[in-house]
């Protein structure tokens, strides 16, 4: 049987409503990762819109591929996934940060179905998605891990110690994915501290190198299907190029949008920015 066209419109209308859902929720909470939870829209909606292995209603199917949020505050843009996939209602997503709700600012796998790991606290996902990965040998799985990591967060040495043992160990179902937006926190990845060259980084651990432009939706549908049905003996990395806050030029390449607040007016000239980039 031939593999099924990648449905491109539907992956783009899936990173827009991302983005609306990403403006709504935080106007919410009043504050939130608009500009990490951009970049990432096409990642995310390309995974669970055509890569991942899933299955609908069921978050704990244990076939099921798993992923792993390195960057946990861009969660606001992952959460309307899961509730897409019927693991929780939709209208539970309404109480995003407010008292008593399961939907912070970072996810929390013990009160949310459908998230596999607690993240948040930088530098740790890939050294939990490298077990899960060795589980599923263990346990004769044959899902995958796939692990979205912030560009900033190559900074922490416990990732380059996990790739180093990913490689060691031959993990080859599981498939990292760097958001290269060029900005974390304190301002341009690379004047904190360099990570170029990040391929050839990647390539002397023993990975598998792959370059895609990470607001591409073909381009990453193809790579992550290609990722996960090739023969190789080593795990492999992604590195998206994307541009911090996507969509919306005043957020663009502006570093203190990691983290802020639209007020209504702003909040409604933002929406119709990103409906009128379709």
């Amino acid at each position: 049987m031939s593999e099924a066209a990648i449905d491109v419109r539907a992956l783009r209308d899936q990173a827009l409503f991302l983005r609306e859902e990403t403006v709504r929720l935080i106007a919410i909470a009043k504050t939130g990762h608009f500009a990490s939870s951009f970049s990432c829209a096409e990642i995310l909606a390309v995974l669970y819109g055509d890569a991942l292995r899933l299955r609908r209603g069921d978050p704990n199917w244990p076939g099921r591929d798993r992923f792993l949020l390195g960057k946990g505050h861009a969660a606001v843009a992952l959460y309307p996934l899961l509730a897409g996939l019927d693991f929780f209602p939709a209208e539970q997503l309404d109480t995003y940060t407010r008292l008593g709700s399961p939907f912070g600012d970072h996810p929390d796998m013990r009160r949310i179905p459908g998230v596999d790991f607690s993240s948040g606290s930088l530098g740790h996902a890939l050294s939990a998605g490298l077990g899960m990965a060795l589980a599923a040998r263990v346990q004769h799985h044959d899902y995958h891990v796939y692990v979205l990591l912030g560009d900033g967060e190559l900074h922490e040495g416990q990732v380059w110690e996990a790739a180093m043992a990913a490689a060691h160990h031959r993990a080859a179902n599981l498939i990292a994915i760097v958001d290269r937006n060029d900005y974390c926190l304190d301002g341009r990845v690379d004047d904190v501290i360099g990570i170029e060259p990040v391929a050839g980084k990647w390539s002397a651990f023993g990975w598998s190198v792959v370059e895609v432009d990470g607001h591409d939706v073909e381009a990453l549908a193809s790579t992550f299907r290609r990722l996960s049905s090739e023969q190789r003996d080593c795990p492999a990395v992604v590195i998206a190029h994307t541009v911090k806050g996507k969509g919306v030029g005043f957020m663009e390449r502006e570093p203190g949008w990691h983290l802020g607040y639209l007020d209504p007016a702003d909040e409604q000239r933002v929406l119709a920015e990103l409906r009128g980039g379709r």
